[in-house]
């Protein structure tokens, strides 16, 4: 190894550019401070990160991504049942994504509100206001630049009316799906979608009611009305994309280093190996690797080396934003975690903290597939990949694309249902959305058979609040390149004793289904889960099996000062030790939403002023 060199100093280190990190970082920096963010991998742009549609092929390019391979269960015999299990591997594919603006670089682009519930939980648990859903709403609004509604952006600029508590002047620009996709001239999509839409207000019942909302927020689910009264009914996606392309963390960023060269710092290839801790417990700075592909998630790791040690010292803080899997990684090779974990691995133990890494919570997902009777006509001519070099003649959707036309400027998804799984339920927890497409489920490989098939449609279910937390993230080594252990724990081994999960998961195949009982005229025949499937406790084995998700979330949570699982407070600190933050999806007591990129989105804004306001205090 080379000699360790120190760095000059920065006010900030933020480690991690993703949904936490990323606007954190250019937060600080705009207000002044000296900031560097540091990313584990670099900052490539293919067509994959760009083009909206092609999101599935962007988790699966080796210059984005990240391949974690995780169990749902302990259990050999069960995790095997799943046809998505990699034997070479031990484990289901994760996608995650490696690169500048983290998962905000291959994700599909939802931003969809959360409940009001979820802040509200938080403010309970800690006893800080400021966690209160009416005030979280500002972060929403701050961040959010909504281009969905031109209407009402006018009426809110001219007259400040905006009922519905939008932002237009954010970082982040959000849009309803492309208008110019001619949905209207696939007959069978539109049959598809017209008798599924029709069934489905039949099934939420209170059809009267459904439709008014539904008018009010215009079928937009982030529409503050909408996310007051937990209303059900057919949605449309918001989505994270600006003339047709895909919009991230990255865009911001870059921004800001621009316009604050002297204030921003962003070095890539730098894969952080532990926080520098005094003798006091200050945090004081970190220690990183230098190099191309280091961790060994990434694909081309088994060729990497490291090209230096370095360490780089602060002024005030630093600020952990990983994410679920990394964040407690990293706390634990620097001596923060549970005391037996850390002996274990010949870790000195600096804090004993028995949190870190336990509580790892998901969402439940399934997909029902379903192969239609001839292909959309909307594909016509797709392809599903971008030129390689100019002379290459592109396909007709990407010389569309490149005029901010076509199929390929939104993600796929064409109608939402939002729903409850059971009456009693206090709010909804079922997000059920429909995309042409072949999707059952993350294994290498998945997105090719995505985009080859144009004669498929799937209704993929997103089951939200689960129960169970039982899921662990531990250590495989005590070497940083080396990717932690995961293991969710699902259902039977988890810890929703009452099974509600499991009966959510169970009622949204059901809602699905009666759905396409009235599609026969444009629909072939189930194909996942199929018509072998049909018993309720058939259909629960099948979710045992099959079950996936993608928003690991939870496992250094903010707690009270009672609580020996906390890892936070409600201000980001890490308990135990000084200026140390953690900012990202790991920090949730309980997992929010339905999609976690807008919660991680908020608390960022949020983590943002809480740091100005300790420095300004200090200062």
């Amino acid at each position: 190894m080379a000699d360790v060199k120190k760095t000059p100093e920065f006010d900030y280190v933020v480690v991690g550019s993703g949904a936490g990190g990323g606007p954190l970082a250019a937060n600080l920096a705009k207000a002044g401070y000296k900031v560097l963010l540091l990313e584990a991998c670099g900052d490539e742009e293919p067509w994959h990160y760009q083009v909206p549609v092609f999101h599935p092929l962007a988790s699966e390019d080796e210059t984005l991504r990240w391949d974690y391979f995780v169990r749902h269960y302990a259990d050999d015999a069960q995790q095997k049942r799943d046809s998505k299990y990699t034997a070479a591997k031990d484990g289901v594919l994760y996608p995650r994504s490696g690169t500048l603006g983290g998962c905000t670089a291959h994700n599909a682009m939802i931003t969809v509100y959360p409940h009001n519930s979820d802040w509200d939980y938080i403010a309970n648990l800690t006893g800080d206001k400021s966690w209160q859903a009416d005030k979280m709403r500002n972060y929403f609004q701050r961040f959010e630049n909504n281009h969905a509604h031109p209407v009402r952006r006018w009426l809110a600029k001219c007259f400040g009316w905006n009922p519905a508590r939008y932002g237009f002047d954010g970082w982040l620009h959000s849009s309803m799906p492309n208008p110019s996709l001619n949905i209207l001239k696939d007959r069978a999509l539109l049959e598809l979608l017209k008798h599924s839409a029709a069934k489905a207000i039949k099934q939420l019942g209170r059809p009267v009611e459904r439709i008014k909302q539904g008018l009010t927020g215009l079928l937009d689910p982030n529409d503050w009305r909408l996310v007051k009264q937990s209303a059900e009914g057919l949605r449309y996606t918001p989505l994270a994309i600006k003339n047709g392309k895909r919009m991230g963390t990255r865009d911001y960023i870059r921004k800001i280093a621009a316009l604050h060269p002297d204030k921003l710092t962003i070095r890539t290839h730098a894969l952080v190996s532990r926080v520098l801790l005094d003798t006091n417990n200050n945090a004081i700075g970190v220690e990183y690797q230098l190099g191309k592909s280091l961790y060994r998630a990434d694909p081309r790791a088994p060729s990497a080396t490291v090209n230096s040690i370095e360490q780089v010292y602060v002024n005030k803080e630093v600020i952990l934003a990983g994410g679920a899997f990394n964040t407690p990684q990293l706390l634990m090779l620097s001596g923060i975690g549970p005391r037996a974990e850390l002996q274990k691995h010949g870790i000195e133990v600096k804090i004993d903290l028995p949190g870190v890494g336990r509580n790892l919570q998901d969402r439940y997902e399934v997909g029902v597939v379903n192969e239609m009777k001839a292909p959309f006509s909307l594909l016509e001519g797709a392809t599903f990949r971008g030129p390689a070099n100019d002379d290459e003649q592109p396909d007709p959707i990407f010389a569309q694309w490149k005029k901010g036309k076509g199929v390929y400027t939104t993600n796929g998804a064409v109608l939402a249902v939002i729903t409850k799984s059971a009456p009693a339920r206090p709010e909804p927890d079922l997000f059920i959305f429909g995309l042409a497409g072949n999707f059952y489920g993350y294994f290498p490989g998945y997105a090719k058979i995505i985009t080859e098939g144009h004669n498929y449609f799937t209704w993929a279910i997103l089951k939200a609040h689960t129960n169970n937390t039982a899921g662990t993230v531990t250590l495989r080594s005590a070497d940083p390149r080396d990717v932690p252990d995961i293991n969710f724990r699902y259902f039977d081994e988890g810890n929703d004793a009452a099974g509600e999960d499991l009966e959510s998961v169970i009622k949204g195949i059901e809602f699905v289904r009666s759905m396409t009982e009235a599609t026969t005229s444009v629909m072939k025949q189930e194909i996942v889960p199929g018509p072998a499937v049909q018993t309720r406790e058939q259909i629960g084995q099948f979710i045992k099996d099959n079950a996936w998700g993608h928003h690991a979330s939870c496992t250094c949570k903010i707690g009270t000062d009672n609580d020996p699982m906390a890892v936070l407070d409600s201000n980001f600190r890490v308990r135990g030790v000084k200026n140390l933050r953690v900012v990202d999806a790991s920090v949730f007591p309980k997992i929010p939403g339905f999609f976690i990129v807008s919660c991680v989105y908020m608390i960022s804004e949020k983590a943002s002023d809480v740091i100005l306001a300790d420095a300004k205090s200090i200062h």
